[in-house]
């Protein structure tokens, strides 16, 4: 276990890193290097509830028990008492919350896309253009102006009955120690963050039918928060509560993206790619978002819904060859002009074009074609993608020097990473620690509570460079998918 450390050569102070994930709530212990301690981590598996109409959601109060479980356990499994619990969550979540602090609503997800059709609405009442440049985001469904607008159309009741709107990290905290507040980051991951004044958009609030009174306190992770509840456990009693933040914000700085001379593409059950940088960016590119982080940085990025998302369909719907071997060699081989054409969108597009209500599709499908063919397919849609991402993030933020691949799908699906540097033209290095989110998460919080500490650089891969001679297909990739784009999904 080379990026960990035994309690015995731990050093001070410690931080209880908490991350509530899309298949699970985990949480570690970390020492002031940002190294986990061994023995004093727990996972907690979890899944959404979906359906065939776009709902994608899951019960807050049993994530809250999650964390109160996980809480408890990494703090008895600490020798020394714990300085900070910091908490990352997936981000845009909502839950609707009554005057006695209970939820009223499930919490809803990003990958939620019932709202589409309020999408569609808001881009003809808004100047969306504007609104993104004051915002940081575009109209989706993964944000929250059309989400409130649905849910008033199709539960007045219930909209009604909500005295207090938070995201899932919020309303957690709120259980475990009685006090919450929205993250800069959390917040600015709702779509409704002001970035520029760093309050919550009052045009936006007026739009939906919400008022601003009725979100959470914005605090920037300097900004601890003072817990109302006892201590969960003793070796808590004198932890600071660091507010909620989003998981993109911690995966990037776990994988080592720090500084806006590396972009984090980021492989999960979701997908994103961005990069950390100095101030406010201006004149956004459409396909991006700009999240803003703390009182000096902003995430600059582009997001998938589906990458192992779309590796798991895959799994259960085809007849893949059982030897991963197979599968990671078809990835890795010369491509073909004969493969398939997939947009792999099985739960709606994110960046670059936003269309909440896109689906996949797989073209030039032939009777010769295999399920290895249709795997490789969609593995290359997913590297396109990021592509497209790119493209737009090197034209606002210039050209990063690296390109750090983190997530579980870069060890479940290792071919991916040579497809991707393949379609991108660039050299990519694979970051080899798990469970980087938390790592992040850690970090945020160990950067206040130890400030000038230097951390432990990550593990990683070998860099994995593109092969000569295969430019030309994916350029003529890159101009086919944008094709076909433009023919079935923007329409």
């Amino acid at each position: 276990m080379s990026f960990s450390v035994a309690a015995q050569q731990a050093q001070s102070p410690f931080v209880l890193a908490l991350d509530v994930g899309s298949t699970g709530t985990r949480g570690g212990l970390y020492d002031a290097t940002g190294l986990p301690v061994r023995g004093a981590r727990l996972k907690i598996p979890h899944a959404f509830t979906t359906g065939s109409d776009g709902t994608t959601t899951i019960d807050a109060d049993q994530v809250a028990d999650e964390l109160r479980q996980i809480v408890e356990h990494v703090a008895a499994a600490s020798s020394a008492a714990i300085a900070g619990v910091a908490l990352d969550t997936f981000a845009s979540s909502l839950v609707g919350v009554d005057a006695d602090g209970n939820a009223v609503t499930p919490c809803y997800t990003y990958a939620d896309s019932r709202c589409s059709a309020e999408v569609d609405h808001l881009r003809t009442v808004l100047d969306e253009d504007a609104t993104q440049q004051r915002t940081g985001t575009r109209q989706h469904t993964g944000y929250l102006p059309a989400r409130f607008l649905w849910l008033r159309q199709v539960d007045p009741d219930t909209f009604g009955k909500v005295r207090r709107w938070m995201s899932l990290g919020e309303y957690a905290y709120l259980k475990l120690i009685g006090a919450t507040a929205a993250g800069t980051s959390t917040a600015a991951w709702t779509g409704m963050l002001n970035r520029l004044e760093g309050s919550w958009d009052a045009e936006l609030c007026a739009l939906v039918g919400v008022d601003a009174e009725q979100f959470s306190a914005i605090a920037h992770p300097s900004q601890p928060l003072t817990p109302v509840f006892a201590p969960l456990h003793p070796n808590l009693a004198d932890a600071v509560w660091f507010p909620p933040i989003a998981d993109g914000f911690s995966s990037s700085l776990g994988a080592g993206g720090t500084d806006a001379t590396s972009i984090v593409a980021a492989a999960a059950t979701s997908g994103a790619m961005r990069v950390l940088v100095d101030g406010l960016v201006d004149d956004l590119p459409r396909g991006l978002w700009c999240y803003r982080v703390d009182e000096r940085r902003s995430l600059l990025g582009g997001a998938l819904n589906d990458v192992g998302r779309a590796v798991s369909w895959l799994q259960a719907t085809l007849r893949l060859p059982e030897e991963p071997e197979v599968l990671d060699a078809a990835l890795r081989a010369d491509p073909s002009p004969l493969t398939p054409l997939v947009l792999p969108w099985f739960t709606g597009e994110r960046s670059t074009g936003w269309v909440g209500q896109a689906r996949a599709e797989f073209h030039r499908v032939s009777a010769g074609t295999t399920p290895t063919d249709l795997y490789r397919a969609t593995v290359e849609g997913v590297a396109l993608s990021y592509q497209r991402m790119l493209a737009q993030l090197t034209q606002a933020a210039g050209g990063a020097q690296r390109v750090l691949a983190t997530g579980s799908v870069t060890a479940e699906v290792p071919g991916l990473m040579q497809v991707l540097a393949d379609a991108t033209e660039v050299d990519v290095l694979p970051i080899t620690i798990r469970r980087s989110t938390l790592h992040g998460t850690a970090m945020q919080a160990l950067e206040i509570l130890a400030p000038g500490t230097e951390f432990v650089p990550p593990d990683h891969g070998e860099v994995i460079s593109p092969v000569a001679g295969r430019e030309t297909y994916y350029r003529e990739r890159v101009a086919a998918f944008a094709d076909l784009y433009d023919k079935v999904v923007a329409r």
